[in-house]
């Protein structure tokens, strides 16, 4: 038998022996040591520090990005990975290495082990993208597709360690993981000492926790500010969650173990982790003065100032440093301050930059995205046009219907932001416009933009629901085949983005005696869901 299958056949034992290994701690001294003499450069390279001049002129600081999609596999994950793996025994290095990843830590450890002779294998979800899969085979390591998410995936790998006796290669929750990514705050202060502050992007917060305690020893008055995405902003609440505890006197910061969320969002797929590590959080609650979080649009216009000022395109967990630097700078805008973020990775899959370019705008707030009700008849489109007093179009989706009034779905070009977002609304209001601001309308902007004029004629007891769920060869069928043909669906929108989730806005005819058992049966389903029937965007354009 295999290890692989015995490692199927024994999940439950993976999933209560997943944390079985000691965690190493280290005091502030040591990592400070072991910062300052790691051996990274052995296969990593010293980062240049780029100064962000067209995005500094804009936001009045003074802006530098750290290069760390310069690295050999465009990732500062090489770092760490390289850093735990030098310390390994000659038994340990014979009996080879084992990791879980879906994309930088694997390229790192890959490469890592290849330069140190060392056997790799690395564990990806099967949702991976090809892309990813060629280039860690491309770097020498073996590579076993298995579960559908990083848990799962992680799982097989520690299984597969128990029956190899190779040596699991942790992302983050390792003392010379965080000693390793730590080396780049080493480069950063060398390089400009004179900072205000350093945003850094969180994920499992092995890069926060080694960079903040080495800037807070040296140079303490720099602020370090971590920053998440919205929806997987796991340091911000494993933070709210101790400090609950701590007031109750449940626990103290040495001994918590971070609180983790029940469910991510995934298009910041570098830093989309439930739970931080216990080491990691350990450090970065003790160093790390702030957490921001950002939307997936404010990533989206990262990285398009990224492109604008370097020519380089960030990954979206990449480009979230920057991001979370630019809310903190539109707050902080009395005295000019030296800024800097740390450009993580680069590894974009190339289908994802559709979305991005979508979204770029509304996460500038250079477009605003509005449901308006105009009268139906003729000369109306133009009477609107004429109340928005010259400002561009950028978008107009509009179909007849057969009423005294129709609703239009129209995005709006701004040039002054949030301000003149207030005041175009106001002019709709002064011209008797009734309407919805829809720029902040997750479901507007993935389905509904594209099927406005979708109306259906019949008389139906409908309900519309967005869904999640693994992107891979087969994925929409499977989808399908899994909701079954008991409900009739109304209803069906599925976009491709090139991501690891699948998006589907989905209508089924659905009497209201069996609201109840739907929902039972969508949870059982496993898939992420949520009712948008209330949804404005469905109620005016579809319903």
């Amino acid at each position: 038998m295999s290890s692989q299958t015995a490692c199927q056949l024994n999940h439950d034992l993976s999933v209560a022996d997943s944390s079985s290994e000691p965690l190493l701690t280290w005091s502030v001294e040591q990592y400070i040591k072991q910062i300052l003499l790691a051996p990274v450069y052995d296969v990593a390279q010293h980062t240049p520090l780029s100064s962000l001049h067209k995005l500094s002129a804009r936001l009045g600081h003074k802006i530098s990005l750290k290069r760390e999609d310069m690295q050999p596999v465009h990732s500062f994950k090489i770092r760490g990975a390289y850093n735990k793996i030098v310390t390994l025994s000659a038994s340990q290095r014979a009996a080879g290495v084992i990791a879980a990843s879906a994309g930088n830590h694997a390229q790192g450890v890959a490469l890592s082990s290849t330069k140190l002779a060392i056997n790799a294998t690395i564990v990806m979800p099967i949702t991976t993208p090809e892309i990813k899969v060629s280039a860690v085979k491309r770097l020498g390591a073996d590579v076993v597709l298995h579960g559908k998410n990083f848990d799962e995936a992680q799982q097989q790998a520690r299984c597969i360690a128990r029956e190899t006796g190779a040596t699991f290669i942790p992302p983050f929750d390792d003392a010379n993981v965080i000693a390793g990514q730590g080396t780049v705050a080493k480069e950063l202060l060398e390089q400009q000492p004179k900072l205000d502050a350093v945003f850094i992007p969180v994920g499992g917060g092995g890069l926060l926790a080694g960079m903040a305690l080495y800037i807070k020893y040296l140079m303490p008055s720099i602020k370090v500010i971590g920053v998440e995405p919205h929806d997987a902003a796991c340091f911000q609440h494993a933070l709210t969650m101790h400090h609950a505890n701590v007031a109750s006197e449940a626990e103290n910061t040495d001994t918590a173990v971070p609180a983790a969320l029940s469910r991510v969002g995934t298009f910041a797929d570098g830093v989309a982790v439930k739970q931080m590590g216990k080491e990691t959080f350990r450090l970065a609650s003790q160093y790390c003065d702030e957490v921001i979080t950002v939307s997936s649009d404010e990533i989206c216009a990262a990285i398009k100032d990224i492109f604008d000022d370097v020519r380089a395109i960030a990954e979206p967990a990449g480009a979230l440093a920057l991001a979370g630097l630019k809310k903190y700078a539109a707050k902080h805008h009395e005295v000019p301050l030296q800024l800097s973020a740390v450009l993580s990775g680069a590894n974009m899959n190339f289908d994802t930059l559709r979305y991005v370019s979508e979204r770029t705008e509304l996460g500038e707030q250079k477009e605003a995205v509005l449901a308006v009700k105009i009268p139906e008849h003729k000369g109306s489109y133009l009477a609107f046009c004429q109340a928005l007093g010259g400002k561009a179009i950028t978008e107009f989706n509009y179909r007849q219907a057969a009423s005294s009034h129709a609703h239009i779905y129209v995005g709006i070009k701004l040039t002054e932001g949030a301000a003149e977002l207030t005041e175009l609304k106001q002019q709709l209001s002064n011209n008797s416009y009734e309407y919805v601001d829809m720029s902040d309308d997750e479901t507007a902007k993935l389905h509904v933009r594209h099927m406005v004029g979708g109306r259906s004629n019949a008389t139906l007891t409908e309900r519309v629901y967005r869904f999640e769920f693994p992107e891979c060869s087969g994925a929409l069928l499977t989808f399908l085949d899994t909701l079954g043909a008991r409900w009739n669906i109304t209803l069906f929108h599925y976009r491709n983005h090139g991501a690891a989730i699948g998006q589907v806005l989905a209508g089924f005819e659905l009497p209201d005696n069996e609201h109840l058992e739907f929902h039972q049966f969508l949870t059982a389903l496993g898939y992420g869901w949520k009712d948008e029937t209330n949804n404005p965007s469905y109620q005016l354009f579809l319903q």
